[in-house]
Order: C-alpha cells, then structure tokens, then sequence
C-alpha cells in the first residue's frame, strides 16, 4: 500500500463567526485520485485551498511527506493548483503560459522548450504553442491550464472543480483524460466536485462532506454500496429512504410489513433509516409481488426507465429499470434481502452531521 504523502491533524478553519471546518483529520495517500465530494458550503474548497497554502487554519497541522508545512507559502509546497476558470493569461501564448513557472524558476530555455512539448503531447495539443488562449475552445484552455500545473512536476495536483464550466459531453471526456493523466503521471491528483457521477467516475477515494465535517471515506463502491448513514446515501445517487423498526436482527418492519434483510447489531424495535437503491427494486406480475403497487409515473432516461410505484404498504418507490411499465400498471415488487441497508437514527441534529471522526478514520486505516 502507498504511504501517506498529506495528513491534516485537528484542522479548523472559520470565516467570521462561520465554522467552516471544524476539527478535521485527513490522510492522503502517495499517487491517489482523492475527490472531496459535498454540496455547496460543504468546506472541500476551503480545504483543499488549506492544502495549497491558499488558506491558513485556524488550528491544526498539515504535514506534506511527513513535514510540517502549515505555514509554507503556496510556491513553497511541491503542490500546483488547477481551477475552474483555468486563470491563462490571456496576453501570452500558449507556450507562454506553459512556461511561466518555469521560467520564475529560471530554468534554461533549452529545458523549457522540451518541456512545453512534452506537456503538450501529454494532454493530446501538439502543435499548439503558439495559439491564444481567446482561439481556444474551453476545453483546450483547461487542457492548457492541466499542462502549466504538471510541466513544473508537482507531486500533488489540485483540482477545484476545473470541469465545472465544461458541456456535459466534453466533461465527460475530460474525466477519461485526467484519469490517464493521473496514471501516466504517477502523482497524487487531489479533486473537488460536487458532481457525483465526476466522483465515481474518476476516484480510488472520496471524501464525502457536509457542514465541515467528513461523512464518509472509501472506494467509490463503498461509498455507493455501503453509505454510512442516510446523507451519504441520499448525496451519492438516487435513493429510497424510509423509515423503519428493526424487529430484531435481519429483520425489519416498513409500512407495517416485515423485510428479510441482511443486517444485524440494532436494538429490538429500534427506530431505523432504511435504504434502498431505486435499481435494487425488482418490479413485476401482481402475482410474483411480496407488496404490490400501482405506477404512477413513468420518464425514459435513455438507459433506463425511471418509474414511481405507490406501495400497497403506503410507500412510493423510485424505481429505475428498463423495462416499461406504464402508468395506471399494477404491479408486483421484491426487493432481496442483501439490497436493504439499515442505518442507525441520528439522536440529533449534530450527531447527524458529525458521523465522523474515529469511525471515519478507522475505516480509512483499513
């Protein structure tokens, strides 16, 4: 396993009387693709900008390779820094702007050229170097912006949401290129987005946030499998959730109707979230039904059908699967026991968002 390249011990970071991170603990590790993942106000900017040395923290340590580097400045850190407005200068060509570190660094213009070319051919622009960035498409201009951060060899790469003012399609592409970047590479890319699909596209962690405190780390199959709690859930994809009782250990009541399922550890007749994704309901002939329900809307995807099915249980299902079944249907639903994900009740409103720390960390360790 790679060794830890970045670790944030105790970090907090307030803007006024705002709590914008409150006491994090973070690890990274050597040639990851992290993604920081939450919704707006979340704190994975103002973290990633504490990791660039955009940003001090109030409290709390970051160490790079084993080194305290809190208080380095951010030329000083072997980190570049990619952002959403691509920041070219506009007056320079795109040579020019690849080979502005380069040249603060005093590097010989024998080493500059090679370098320009290199990076160039790195990100699929041959030939470009003596363009404008105002002739350029936006998704050259991040492409050029990606060449400026790598040509000075960083070993980490930030990105803030750089696919953010892309069209759907060339974002998509863009995912693909920066997966081959990072492998080409062999670097730590260190990515924010409140995208999920650009998270579990591209990711081997993700850091899911919310109001400043970690959620949840793991695979993008973990986090999408096995959320931790019903944020999490709700944030990575489409979910059911419900409320539930736990009768006992691999049993749970909703809508008056008892479920198999797979989970164990909960108190008898313990309140619950139950979790279930809107692909893992199986519909079907009323016959074939453990519940039954009548669809009462129905809107094509392309790749599936997204279907909501009002319960006989008194529960409407969101459903997605690519079979139609149109409005007015009866039908029968199963949903097998290993697709229920039983949850523990927050007992407040602070427990809610602090599923953190110790689980969070322990998790990551392993």
């Amino acid at each position: 396993m790679s060794k830890k390249l970045i670790e944030l011990k105790n970090i907090s970071k307030s803007f006024g009387s705002n709590l914008v991170i409150d006491e994090l603990d973070l690890y990274i590790r050597e040639n990851e693709f992290v993604t920081l993942l939450g919704p707006s106000g979340c704190g994975k900017t103002t973290l990633l900008r504490i990791i660039g040395g955009f940003e001090k923290p109030d409290i709390g340590q970051v160490f790079f390779d084993g080194c305290d580097i809190t208080k380095l400045p951010p030329n000083q850190r072997q980190v570049n820094t990619v952002f959403q407005k691509y920041a070219l200068f506009t007056h320079m060509t795109v040579a020019e702007n690849i080979a502005f570190g380069l040249r603060i660094k005093k590097k010989d213009d024998d080493y500059i050229k090679e370098k320009i070319r290199y990076a160039l051919d790195l990100v699929n622009l041959p030939g470009f170097e003596n363009r404008m960035p105002d002739s350029l498409s936006g998704g050259q201009q991040q492409r050029i912006a990606i060449a400026r951060a790598i040509v000075n060899e960083p070993k980490v790469l930030l990105l803030d949401e750089p696919l953010g003012a892309l069209d759907l399609k060339l974002r998509q592409e863009m995912q693909y290129e920066l997966i081959r970047l990072k492998n080409e590479l062999g670097i730590t890319f260190i990515y924010v987005t409140h995208d999920q699909e650009e998270a579990l596209t591209m990711s081997d962690t993700i850091v899911v946030m919310n109001q400043g405190y970690i959620q949840q780390i793991g695979t993008p199959e973990d986090i999408y499998n096995e959320p931790e709690n019903a944020f999490v859930a709700d944030f990575i994809g489409e979910s059911n959730i419900i409320d539930g009782i736990m009768v006992r250990d691999r049993l749970v009541r909703i809508g008056g109707k008892d479920f198999e399922c797979v989970d164990e550890g909960f108190e008898e007749n313990e309140n619950v979230d139950v979790v279930i994704r809107p692909e893992d309901v199986e519909l079907g002939s009323v016959e074939g039904g453990y519940i039954t329900g009548e669809v009462v809307s129905i809107i094509f995807k392309g790749v599936h059908y997204e279907i909501q099915v009002k319960s006989d249980i008194g529960i409407t299902f969101m459903v997605q699967t690519t079979q139609n079944f149109p409005v007015g249907s009866h039908v029968g639903i199963n949903v097998i026991p290993d697709n229920f994900q039983i949850m523990h009740k927050p007992q407040s409103e602070d427990e809610e968002i602090m599923n953190k720390d110790e689980a969070v960390k322990d998790e990551h360790e392993s």
